[in-house]
């Protein structure tokens, strides 16, 4: 292989399929093949599934007020989480599958785990009265099967990425997306299935007025007041795996981490099914006093270790300046969406569409170098670290090259690691020191220089070649 010399000078845009890549697939493998076969077979699977228990059993009109009406939440809450994961961009066949887990097979699993709990529990004798308007073998599922088969099957999904994908799965960020685009296609087809009965029992009874009236009542309380109800207890499991990602040292604490969070995700769920068991002055009150704030703190959580993600860069990454892999500007490039969007700009007026493009590669690039750094730094390695550093390293080199001393007002300039070397009008190079604050944007390439050495317990050090 050639190598990339990271001080080499500005390039025209290379050709898609001339740059590094950083994850090259390997050859045929019979252990790939069988677990890509079974997903697929489990997805077709609950797509039948969920269409029987839709399309043929509510019927046709019932089914497509419940889709007409459970959809309308989907594209706000997906927003959120992709907006959530913007610093660290997942593919996007990653997304779609963990949304399609949701929908297809974990809620056709529940479907039928749930139906078989209601049926045994209705086989018991209770001794005492079920509250009003309910069965005990109802309030039993909710609060004890449900939650269960439920939190188990949204997680499953995303748990199949970190154990055969793991890097596509960095981070307690990656794990919030992953685990809430499942929770978000499960509850959508949940919806469904309640909002399309409600139609069909409404409508039994008081016509097409009677079928509006009982939809608009699920709607209300099932999207308007609770469409973040699946997502948050979802994020419960995800914040396990997310620690088992990227903290856990111990092989014991990166199993125990994430099943621990899972009791907690399915104790919340079922905390909030009996709440809206015991009726509506309960309900509200633990509602209130107990959902909303922990979904508030959810939400500020999420927050916290998004922006969390591109501090980690420039914290991380100055290291790498030290060694010349990149200069001070581009670092504090990546401390705030707001500079990544103005680096963009800047790639796009000096290099045109090739340039944003090999702009927002980097980005994404040197963020997965970061997220990887860290990991290794807090004792959380795997044997491929080392090689995939290497390889984000090499991409990120090929992406710079597209942009960097492209724009023509600037004079060439490179970073060895300590001092910027700037060619001026005369021919002349010298010598300037980093200013305290660096500058934005950054049309600088940088010179070849030996790394830093590892901190303690750090078992690689990428190697400019």
């Amino acid at each position: 292989m050639t190598s990339v010399q990271p001080g080499s000078p500005a390039s025209p845009p290379q050709p898609e399929a001339s740059r590094p890549q950083v994850s090259p697939q390997d050859g045929f493998s019979w252990r790939r093949f069988l677990v890509m076969g079974g997903i697929i077979v489990l997805l077709a699977a609950g797509a039948v599934v969920m269409w029987w228990a839709t399309g043929y059993r509510l019927g046709p009109r019932a089914t497509i007020i419940g889709v007409s009406a459970a959809i309308l939440p989907v594209p706000f809450l997906v927003a959120a989480f992709l907006w959530l994961g913007r610093y660290n961009p997942k593919p996007a066949k990653y997304l779609v599958f963990c949304f399609g887990w949701g929908a297809c097979v974990a809620t056709s699993v529940a479907l039928g785990v749930n139906t078989l709990g209601g049926y045994l529990y209705s086989k018991v004798d209770w001794p005492w009265a079920p509250p009003q308007g309910q069965t005990w073998a109802d309030l039993f599922t909710a609060t004890t099967v449900a939650p269960v088969i439920e939190e188990s099957m949204k997680a499953l999904g995303p748990l199949l990425i970190f154990w055969f994908r793991r890097r596509h799965f960095t981070g307690m960020v990656d794990a919030l997306l992953y685990c809430g685009l499942s929770a978000v296609g499960f509850a959508m087809v949940e919806n469904i299935l309640y909002l399309g009965r409600g139609y069909a029992e409404g409508s039994h009874s008081g016509g097409v007025a009677g079928g509006a009236m009982l939809v608009t009542i699920t709607f209300v309380g099932r999207i308007l007041f609770s469409a973040f109800a699946h997502p948050l207890f979802t994020s419960m499991t995800a914040i396990g795996l997310g620690f088992s990602r990227r903290r856990a040292r111990r092989r014991a604490a990166r199993w125990l981490l994430p099943i621990a969070m899972l009791l907690v995700a399915m104790l919340l769920h079922a905390s909030w099914n009996l709440l809206a068991s015991m009726g509506a002055a309960v309900y509200f009150s633990g509602y209130l006093s107990v959902m909303m704030p922990i979904f508030f703190s959810a939400v500020g959580g999420a927050l916290w270790v998004r922006a969390s993600e591109a501090r980690l860069a420039v914290a991380v990454l100055a290291d790498y300046v030290d060694a010349g892999w990149f200069s001070p500007p581009e670092i504090a490039a990546l401390a705030t969406y707001r500079r990544r969007t103005s680096a963009r700009r800047w790639a796009r007026r000096v290099a045109g569409d090739a340039g944003i493009k090999a702009m927002r590669d980097y980005q994404h690039l040197a963020t997965q170098l970061a997220l990887l750094r860290d990991a290794n730094r807090r004792g959380v390695s795997h044997p491929d670290d080392g090689a995939r550093a290497q390889a984000l390293l090499e991409a990120i080199v090929a992406c710079r090259e597209v942009f960097a001393n492209a724009d023509p007002a600037m004079p060439r300039a490179m970073w060895d690691g300590r001092y910027y070397q700037i060619q001026f009008p005369d021919g002349s190079v010298r010598q300037v020191n980093p200013p305290a604050a660096p500058v934005m944007p950054m049309p600088i390439i940088v010179a070849p220089a030996p790394p830093p050495p590892p901190p303690p317990g750090v078992p690689w050090s990428p190697r400019p070649y």
